[in-house]
């Protein structure tokens, strides 16, 4: 299994100005509708995952590093509705007077709530992906551990040893992100894993870093969720761990016009699961209808 970051290629970016502050974005694509894609925590613009069903209906994708990753400081927006509005006037820069669909990926995905709720005039659509609710999050474990290893001065060096297992031992280290991803043994997570899948999980964890955003991330937001009156997709698996299924039900059924799709993925990342072929089909179909 290769594990070199070939395996997970970083994509070439772009810093706009904006009066927020700096913007970290990758803008791919020539199609006539946009999608904006939020990457959830240890992500940034360069890193393209569970992009491929929106490229493939013609879709340009604009994905911007969120506060904190990547060459997004933490002080542009700081927080979701903050960046909601930088990411507005990024668009505006760039010539995109509507977005087909906001994506809000994990963490990401309260950031994509505050794009549909302050700017309903430039989102037609939300779609959330394991995406983390207004609920408590995460478990005060959880909380406490992440600012001890993952806070501006420990990340780097955390991330370091991430990759020197990764490298050194695949299966073993695979298996130790997979127990904060999925409700189940990461052994069962990793046998259901084809090579390619596992060859693509392990050159995406080689490239993460959380910079000063994933402690950011784990800081309660506002709830905006009932102001998104946009059709909503909330797709997430039972088996997630690190964001629980709870999260999506709590959006469903707080969101005044949402449909719950459950996956049937293993963890957290839902890209990876026997099912994704159905749950691609119903963003398609989603993003279709009139």
């Amino acid at each position: 299994m290769s594990t070199s970051r070939a395996a997970f290629p970083e994509r070439a970016t772009a810093v706009a100005r904006t009066p927020a502050g700096p913007v970290e974005y990758r803008l791919e694509g020539e199609g006539n509708r946009t999608v904006l894609v939020l990457h959830g925590g240890h992500m940034r613009a360069g890193l393209a995952l569970g992009e491929e069903v929106f490229a493939e209906a013609g879709f340009t994708v604009l994905a911007p590093s969120r506060p904190g990753y990547g060459r997004t400081p933490l002080s542009t927006g700081t927080t979701p509705d903050g960046f909601a509005d930088a990411t507005a006037r990024l668009c505006r820069s760039l010539g995109i007077e509507r977005l087909a669909a906001v994506v809000g990926i994990s963490a990401g995905g309260r950031t994509a709530l505050a794009m549909a709720a302050r700017h309903p005039h430039l989102v037609e659509r939300v779609i959330l992906q394991s995406a983390v609710a207004f609920l408590p999050w995460p478990d005060q474990l959880t909380r406490l551990g992440g600012r001890a290893v993952f806070n501006a001065r420990t990340e780097a060096g955390t991330w370091a040893i991430i990759r020197s297992l990764i490298r050194l031992a695949p299966p073993a280290g695979l298996r130790l992100l997979l127990r904060s991803l999925s409700a189940l043994p990461a052994r069962q997570v990793l046998a259901g894993l084809s090579p390619a899948e596992r060859a693509t999980l392990a050159g995406l964890f080689t490239m993460m870093r959380s910079g000063r955003g994933f402690v950011a991330d784990m800081l309660p937001v506002p709830d905006c969720a009932a102001q998104v009156e946009q059709p909503a997709l909330v797709i997430a698996t039972r088996h997630d761990r690190s964001v629980p299924f709870a999260h999506a039900e709590s959006l469903a059924s707080v969101l005044p016009n949402a449909e719950l799709v459950e996956a049937r993925a293993d963890s957290h990342m839902i890209w990876f699961g026997p099912d994704y072929p159905r749950i691609a089909t119903k963003i398609r179909d989603f993003l279709a209808t009139d």
